[in-house]
């Protein structure tokens, strides 16, 4: 039976095997340092789906204070099309629901069929009037 808890800095070893083959990842943030330092910031928004003690999907979640973001919402392949992704949106949605957050935002690559129909299906919408922007600093 698939559970969705809290995610905490101890999970890094089972989040990592689900992004393992996730894209988007990258070796600064996702380690096991930036995670740790991103659930200190976020720590009640952030979600991981257990199936008999096993990770077998995350959220990361957080906030600016304005609007909320998700990062990594990755299910593993066998347990996709289940209501699994569903279960940690609505509970990293819920979490920022709390903390005064009514609107997330997120990045999905254009080439990501699955993903893109996923968030689609959740009622995201994409935004054709803007270019996503970043830069190392």
């Amino acid at each position: 039976m698939v559970k969705v808890r809290v995610m905490t800095p101890d999970d890094w070893d089972g989040v990592a095997a689900v992004w393992e083959n996730h894209e988007g990842t990258n070796p600064v943030d996702d380690s096991p340092e930036g995670f740790a330092k991103y659930l200190r910031r976020n720590p009640t928004t952030s979600f991981v789906a257990e199936d008999d003690g096993r990770i077998i999907g995350t959220i990361l979640a957080g906030h600016d204070g304005r609007r909320g973001i998700f990062h990594h919402v990755s299910v593993l392949s066998e347990y996709q099309k289940q209501g699994v992704g569903k279960m940690l949106v609505d509970s990293a949605a819920e979490a920022l629901r709390k903390e005064g957050i009514n609107k997330v935002l997120l990045v999905v690559f254009k080439h990501n069929e699955n993903g893109n129909a996923f968030w689609e299906h959740m009622g995201f919408t994409v935004r054709e009037d803007l270019y996503y922007r970043n830069k190392y600093i």
